[in-house]
């Protein structure tokens, strides 16, 4: 996650040179060889900043704690991977007997390439667009294939209503608006391939704080998404015809914290959860059901490593912690600069 960070380290190699005791030919030299012996030994521009691969590291780990200055285009290019991996019994009754009894082993994969594009449309307002596209491929008893497509795209906007200062926490309010680009899977024949995008339109409104206790970046945010309905639908799901999606609202939350180990080096553990409600589905012969909450849970782990002074790549490994979520995820981000 990254975010606007003031300079958190007083110290520097030229303030200590200055008040270092030097050795007595040191002493006796022109005050034109000291003043150059302490510039070699000086902080270079972009050199030994924690704050700045802080900012660089967050950057990857969450976009809603960004801002650019106006007028400034920043792109970002992300690679992920995710794995899910299930056991489901399948049964059947009639007449009060069990007719059907099978165990059906269900595997996903999916590699995402995604481009963001970040926009400074004030100094604390910045304007966002995002690019996924998703390679799928699942393996189960019925079907299995591969699909490549975009996914859904994303307009967003991050704001900062207070000047970022040192010592307080910095808040930033953010929105953001889905647009079902991507292939929906509530219009996919059964066999036929894998779905890309939800197949519903979405807005999500969220606020989100983050705090530097040198040299550690604390953060923390609360969202909430709501669906847009998917209509006009036919779809044969078993013997019914599925005509309507309604998807429950969801709550997200997240946490954690970022640590420089050294000026090339850093790492960030979080944790993110999302509660969504069930959704209301309607067939073709006039039936109304309605699906079970889920509850999706990550633990994350990440690795920034500065390969330059305004360069970072970060690399992330996330562990899922409930039935719902991904077994395994794992990304790279890298900024792209032209």
């Amino acid at each position: 996650m990254k975010f606007p960070l003031q300079t958190v380290l007083a110290a520097s190699i030229a303030t200590l040179a200055s008040c270092a005791t030097l050795p007595a030919m040191a002493q006796q030299s022109s005050p034109a060889s000291a003043d150059a012996a302490r510039d070699a030994l000086a902080k270079k521009e972009g050199e030994g900043d924690q704050s700045a691969l802080l900012q660089q590291t967050l950057t990857a780990v969450d976009k809603q704690y960004s801002l650019i200055r106006r007028k400034q285009l920043s792109v970002t290019y992300d690679l992920s991977y995710s794995y899910i991996g299930e056991e489901r019994i399948v049964t059947d009754l009639a007449n009060g007997s069990t007719t059907l009894f099978n165990i059906e082993n269900t595997s996903s994969h999916s590699v995402t390439n995604t481009f963001s594009v970040d926009y400074g449309l004030l100094d604390n307002l910045t304007g966002n667009v995002t690019m996924p596209f998703i390679s799928r491929y699942s393996d189960n008893n019925l079907s299995n294939g591969a699909s490549n497509s975009l996914g859904d795209l994303s307009l967003g906007a991050r704001w900062q209503p207070f000047e970022a200062r040192r010592d307080t926490p910095g808040l930033t309010v953010t929105s953001n608006v889905r647009l079902p680009t991507g292939r929906s899977p509530f219009k996919i024949i059964a066999g036929s391939g894998e779905a890309t995008g939800s197949g519903v339109g979405a807005v999500t409104a969220g606020l989100s704080v983050n705090r530097i206790v040198d040299p550690v970046a604390l953060f923390g945010s609360l969202n909430v998404t709501a669906s847009l309905p998917a209509k006009h639908l036919w779809q044969v799901n078993g013997t019914r015809i599925l005509t309507r999606v309604q998807p429950g609202t969801t709550v997200g939350f997240g946490m954690g914290f970022a640590y420089a180990l050294s000026y090339g080096i850093s790492t960030t553990l979080s944790f993110q959860q999302a509660i969504s409600a069930g959704a209301k589905l309607r067939f073709a012969d006039g039936l109304e059901a309605k699906t079970h909450m889920q509850t999706s849970s990550l633990l994350n782990m990440g690795l920034g490593y500065r390969i330059s002074p305004k360069t970072t790549v970060n690399l992330s490994v996330g562990i899922g912690l409930t039935p719902d979520s991904p077994n395994l995820t794992v990304g790279m981000s890298l900024p792209l600069n032209f």
